[in-house]
Parts: structure tokens; C-alpha cells; sequence
């Protein structure tokens, strides 16, 4: 079963919910993170009619900044039981709150009693001028591991820039885990980021995501796939083509602790087959 775990929908018009759809196929299930953008009440809202309209195939995480936004639990109950989220996502570095602030933890309290998982949305591949660096790096979350160990925390975009960091955390604690979202067209990078987390041991910890729009799963999952083959030539370090495999094909959703009832694997469609598996 292969699930994104990854991606996002701005606007929802009807261009966008198109292109969604149709990057949605090549998986077999989605996390779809409402974005940090405008209203978070009405972003909120569409998102979740628009993910219980495609409820086989997707999950939805929903936006909330702690520092502003109601955290008790009739107030996350409205995005949980009401607009049928599973998760929740959040931006401390783009909504300027330090991941440990007073309300956050309280918010992280809840949300552990809760049994749900966090998306820390904080490391990008493009931070925007406002966005606060010192509150991207994923050591930060370690007060909020040790503090609620039993929470569920997904370190997106594998901490960018700071991936040593995200190593160490999702290597330190058994909940925390890393989003391997790449960019295609960086290779390097990728090769990097895979081999270092190979090297640490931790690949279990790692789930697979495209970071849609950005990026699309196909490509994303040929990059990861194929690295190992433009380095058949040199002497540098590769990383078993099952162990990336595992990534890919990995149950997320069943990681992550993310009951759905709607989302079964599916029979897996030749369009959407990865390669056969290899000798290593």
C-alpha cells in the first residue's frame, strides 16, 4: 500500500481539485494538510467537505495555531468529530510560535489524550522571508517528545535544512517520525538525506510523501528508486532498493496510529505498480 503523506490544496477550484485528483490516483491513499494561509475556520471547513467527498482515498489533517485558535477538547472536537479530520497540521515556523510555547504544549496535551497525530509543517524546501528559521529545527520538538511521549509528531519535509537534527529525533523517540518528501530534480539532496538515515538506522521512521504541488508522488517515487543506478559507476555508499521500498509501500495511515475504515489496499493497478524488486 502506498500512501502520500504529504500533500496540499490551496484554493479548491476546480483547476486544483482536478490536478489533486489526478496526482491522487497514482497512490493508493493521501494525507491532505490544510494549508496556514487566510481564514483557518473556512480553510478548515472546505477542506474537510472536499476530503469526505473522496473519503476512500484521503485523510485530512486540519490547520490550527494554538497561540490563537480554541485547543480545548470541544474545540478540536469541531475538526475531528464534525469535519472528520484525523490529524492536525501545524506551522510554527510560517505562524511565528515557538513549538514550545505555553499554549502549544496545552494543545499537545490534548491532542495526545486524543490518540491523534501532529504534522510539524516547519522545515521547507523554500521558507518564505517571514518565516522564523530558529523555529524549523526539529531539536526543538524534543521537549515535546520527552514531555508526551505517547504523542504521535511527524517531522515534515525531513526537517529541511536541518536533517541531522530530524535523524537524531526520529532515532531518540519511538512516536516521532519523518516525512521523506524530496524534490525530484534535487538528486544530490535526496541521495544525501537517504543514505545519512540509512547509515542512522531509521529508515522504519521514515514515511513516504510527495509535498504536493511541489512535487508529484510518480516522480518522487522514481528519484527515490532510481538514485542508486546514476551511482553504479562510482564508489560512493548506496542504500538497499529494499529498504527504500519499504518507504514507499509502507502503511503509513497504520503507523501513525490513523484508523479509517473507508480506505482499504487496494489491488494494486499495473499504472501504478512499482518495479520489480530486485537482488540488493
Amino acid at each position: 500500500m502506498i500512501v502520500d503523506c504529504h500533500t496540499h490544496i490551496r484554493s479548491l477550484d476546480e483547476a486544483e481539485i482536478s490536478e489533486h485528483l489526478a496526482a491522487a490516483e497514482t497512490v493508493d491513499a493521501c494525507v491532505v494538510l490544510a494549508p496556514p494561509e487566510g481564514s483557518r475556520g473556512e480553510i478548515n471547513k472546505k477542506l474537510g467537505e472536499y476530503v469526505s467527498r473522496h473519503a476512500d482515498r484521503m485523510v485530512g489533517f486540519g490547520v490550527v495555531d494554538p497561540t490563537e485558535d480554541r485547543i480545548d477538547d470541544r474545540g478540536l472536537a469541531e475538526l475531528t468529530e464534525t469535519l472528520g479530520f484525523k490529524g492536525f497540521a501545524l506551522y510554527c515556523s510560517m505562524c511565528g510560535f515557538h513549538p514550545t510555547h505555553s499554549r502549544a504544549m496545552r494543545f499537545y496535551e490534548v491532542v495526545q489524550r486524543m490518540g491523534m497525530p501532529i504534522f510539524f509543517h516547519n522545515g521547507s524546501h523554500s521558507l518564505t522571508a517571514s518565516a522564523v528559521l530558529e523555529y524549523t529545527q526539529p531539536y526543538l520538538l524534543d521537549e515535546v517528545a520527552r514531555a508526551f511521549p505517547e504523542l504521535t509528531i511527524i517531522i515534515g519535509n525531513m526537517g529541511v535544512p536541518f536533517v541531522e537534527q530530524t535523524l537524531s529525533m526520529v532515532g531518540k523517540h519511538e512516536r516521532v517520525f519523518a516525512d521523506l518528501t524530496i524534490r525530484p530534480s534535487k538528486v544530490w539532496q535526496t541521495y544525501n538525506i537517504v543514505v545519512a538515515a540509512h547509515e542512522r538506522g531509521v529508515m522504519g521512521k521514515l514515511l513516504f510523501g510527495s509535498g504536493f504541488p511541489l512535487s508529484n508522488a510518480g516522480d518522487c517515487i522514481e528519484t527515490l528508486l532510481g538514485f542508486n543506478m546514476l551511482l553504479s559507476d562510482t564508489k560512493l555508499p548506496t542504500v538497499p532498493r529494499g529498504s527504500i521500498r519499504n518507504v514507499i509501500e509502507r502503511n503509513s495511515l497504520e503507523l501513525l496510529g490513523i484508523e479509517h475504515e473507508q480506505i482499504r489496499p487496494p489491488e494494486r493497478k499495473p499504472q501504478t505498480s512499482l518495479p520489480a524488486r530486485q537482488s540488493e
